[in-house]
Formats: structure tokens, C-alpha cells, sequence
């Protein structure tokens, strides 16, 4: 006798009814056991259902399901570049906060280009996502396509804020400052900046922070270098820094990936970290506490963030009035500084 998984097999895809009929129950109630509801189904007989589905291999038809639901289940999500380990960091966090709701995820990248952003932008438009949240390559981005399509959208990665949309970040000049502090306090007089560019030409926080620390110690401005938010980058502001008739004893660099690019330099030059330059960074990547040394690095932090995006566009606080959330950074502590190392030191730092 041909049993109800071969005779599914040779007639096509597995359906819905082919489920309910090897499990000897209505096709309502495989619809009750696969979405979830909204009707309860008993213990027992939810299990006769999963276990067709497992034997017949039904995967629901989830065009069928997002057009009877009025939702794709699918959030979007555009950063500059995931070979980052800080944006990889997010977007996995990002993920995560997603599924927890029921929702998946489409990534792309910007690659830190304004015409790819609004590209990525349009895409996930026409493909008809529950929301966006984009980590822009601008302060104030193109956001009109979602606007139109009634596509709720976050911003990422933001200090400042965006009337009428929600928008996440951190303070970065406060971040910067407590960085810079630290350097003061181990002594350091000639502080230098390895500063990342972004392409709307606006004065990053992290600079302004650099500068108030610098001011409030009646210090003056270290050199400064200025170049993309990269290991290139932060190599070639390192041998800059390092060649300098005016060479610093410390450099603050604007992120974790910089901060590694810039270690390189300084290695190459002959030079000791922290002996005869400290350095100290941005971001609080996985990678910073695997450089050598250590880096010390001001952490920011990703989950909360990503939960707190994930909720204002699915979430608790989906329809609320938009919000500009600032979340608290911390000084993670290593050796690249000057101060002995223990995985656990962290200095809480923030609004």
C-alpha cells in the first residue's frame, strides 16, 4: 500500500490539505497550528500536525501567508558595510531581535555610498517589508520612498535628532570625551586624532568630544588625520600620526577598525604600545579585545540598541510618537591605554 508521503511525492509540493489529511484533521487546523493561532489547538493534536509536517516536508507558502496577513514578516536593513565587525555585530543583534518577534531579515549593504543606499532603500520598498532600519552614510537621509509606500523606518547610528522618525544612537562627543579623559589622566599632553570621514561633509561627535576633553584640561590640539572608517584608513592615519614632526603620545581613533589599521602602522614603525604611544578607540567590536594589545575602547551597546529599533518598528512601542534615544556608552578597559588589563573593567559612561 502506497502510504500518504509517497503519494504526496509523486503528485507535487506538499500542500496544506496534504497535511491535514495525514493527519486526520482539518485544513483550519494546520492553518491554527502554523501560524500560531488564532484559534488553540490541543497538545495532542498539535503534535500529529507537526509530525505530518515533518514527515511530508510542508514548508507554508509564504507569499500566501504575508497576502492573507496583510505582512511580509520581514524587516529591512541597510548599513555601510558588514565586513565591519561593529555593523556585523549590529545587524546579527538586529536579526536576533527580529526573530524573537517572528520577523526575518533582508540585510544589504551601502558600502558607505549615497546612490547605493537609496538604491538598497527602493528595493526593500518594492519588496514590500514590514519596516527599514537603515544605518544612513547621511545625517538627514532621502527617506521619501518609504514615507510614500507607508513603510516605517528607523534610523541607526544617529546622535542627532530626525523629526518624525525614530532614531537610535549614542552621544558620541560624551563617548570621546571620557576616551580622551582617560588618556589625560595617564598623563598624556599631545593627544592625536585619527578621525573618520563621512561623505555629508557634518562635523562628527566624536571630534567634538576629542576637542572639549582637550580644552577642558587646557590642553592643546594634537595632529589629526582624516580618513575612512577602515583598516586602510586607520593604517595609513597611524603612519601619518607616526611621521609627524609633532608625533603624539596617544591617539584617539574614531573606531575599533581604525584603531586595528592603526596598530599595524605603529608596530611597523618600530614604536611600543603603549610605551611610547597609547591609543584608545570607539565602537567596543569583538575584535578590539582580540588586537595586540587590547584595545580600550569606548563600548556602545549593540543588543540594547537593536532590541529598542526592532520594538519601535514591530514591536512595544510600534505607532508610538517617534523618539531620538540616546543609550549610554562605557570605557572598556584593556592594555592599548597604559593600564593593566582584566576582562571584566568597564567604566559606565552616558545619559
Amino acid at each position: 500500500m502506497t502510504t500518504p508521503a509517497v503519494q504526496v511525492a509523486r503528485g507535487g509540493p506538499v500542500t496544506r490539505k496534504d497535511v491535514a489529511r495525514y493527519a486526520g484533521v482539518s485544513t483550519a487546523v494546520v492553518s491554527y497550528v502554523v501560524n500560531g493561532g488564532p484559534k488553540k489547538v490541543a497538545p495532542a493534536t498539535e503534535a500529529k500536525v507537526q509530525d505530518a509536517i515533518r514527515v511530508l516536508g510542508y514548508r507554508p507558502n509564504a507569499a500566501a501567508r504575508a497576502l492573507k496577513l496583510g505582512s511580509s514578516e520581514t524587516l529591512g536593513l541597510v548599513i555601510p558595510d558588514n565586513s565591519n565587525p561593529f555593523f556585523s555585530q549590529f545587524a546579527h543583534a538586529v536579526e536576533d531581535a527580529a526573530a524573537a518577534l517572528g520577523y526575518a531579515l533582508v540585510l544589504s549593504n551601502s558600502d558607505g555610498n549615497v546612490a547605493k543606499e537609496r538604491r538598497n532603500v527602493r528595493n526593500l520598498a518594492a519588496r514590500q517589508v514590514d519596516g527599514v532600519l537603515l544605518a544612513s552614510v547621511l545625517f538627514e537621509p532621502d527617506l521619501e520612498v518609504l514615507e510614500t509606500a507607508d513603510i516605517p523606518a528607523v534610523l541607526l547610528n544617529q546622535e542627532r535628532d530626525a523629526p518624525g522618525f525614530n532614531t537610535i544612537g549614542v552621544d558620541l562627543a560624551a563617548g570621546a570625551r571620557i576616551a580622551v579623559e582617560h588618556l589625560i589622566g595617564h598623563g598624556h599632553t599631545n593627544i592625536g586624532l585619527a578621525m573618520g570621514t563621512n561623505v555629508s561633509g557634518s562635523l562628527d561627535g566624536r571630534e567634538v568630544g576629542w576637542r572639549q576633553a582637550l580644552q577642558a584640561a587646557g590642553l592643546p590640539e594634537g595632529p589629526v588625520v582624516y580618513s575612512g572608517f577602515t583598516w586602510p584608513g586607520g593604517y595609513l592615519a597611524g603612519q601619518r600620526l607616526v611621521a609627524s614632526v609633532n608625533r603624539p603620545t596617544a591617539i584617539f581613533a574614531t573606531s575599533d577598525t581604525q584603531a586595528v589599521g592603526l596598530l599595524r602602522a605603529v608596530h611597523e614603525a618600530g614604536l611600543s604600545i603603549p610605551g611610547e604611544i597609547a591609543v584608545v578607540s570607539f565602537d567596543g567590536s569583538i575584535e578590539a579585545e582580540y588586537s595586540w594589545p587590547p584595545l580600550t575602547t569606548v563600548e556602545q551597546p549593540v543588543a540594547a540598541m537593536a532590541e529598542a529599533a526592532v520594538a519601535a518598528l514591530v514591536g512595544a512601542t510600534r505607532g508610538e510618537k517617534p523618539q531620538h534615544r540616546i543609550f549610554p556608552t562605557k570605557l572598556n578597559i584593556r592594555q592599548s591605554c597604559g593600564c593593566p588589563w582584566t576582562p571584566s573593567t568597564g567604566v559606565p559612561h552616558g545619559t
